[in-house]
């Protein structure tokens, strides 16, 4: 699928996969070397994640149920445990530097498209 960010006009990934299930959720990026330009893994339901065995840094955003930003990590680090983010419906993980280059912030308002 891809997802927009509404507020900036700007693309966060249009290869964005889906995590099912429990174990697609507790797994989600681990195996993986990276995650290719575009390329993203929605959570959901979510509300904190763990780099815990992962090969490389990625960026995280927290989404509320209204699809708006709750909170960011920029260059998430392996072998790390985030904190829980209250009222977040998923997490969505992509390459590093993407909040950065769209200049994603809390507050914007996400869109995901098929």
């Amino acid at each position: 699928m891809k997802v927009l960010n509404i507020t900036r006009g700007t693309v966060l990934g249009a290869k964005v996969h889906t995590a099912r299930g429990f174990f697609g959720r507790m797994i989600g990026l681990l195996g993986k070397d990276r995650l290719e330009e575009e390329e993203g893994l929605w959570i959901s339901p979510c509300s904190s994640i763990h780099s815990i065995g992962m090969r490389f840094v990625f960026d995280a955003l927290f989404l509320g149920s209204d699809g708006k930003i709750l909170w960011l990590l920029e260059g998430f680090r392996v072998n790390r445990v985030s904190g829980i983010v209250r009222n977040a419906r998923g997490v969505l993980e992509l390459p590093a530097g993407t909040i950065r280059r769209t200049e994603s912030a809390i507050g914007d308002e996400i869109r995901f498209e098929p």
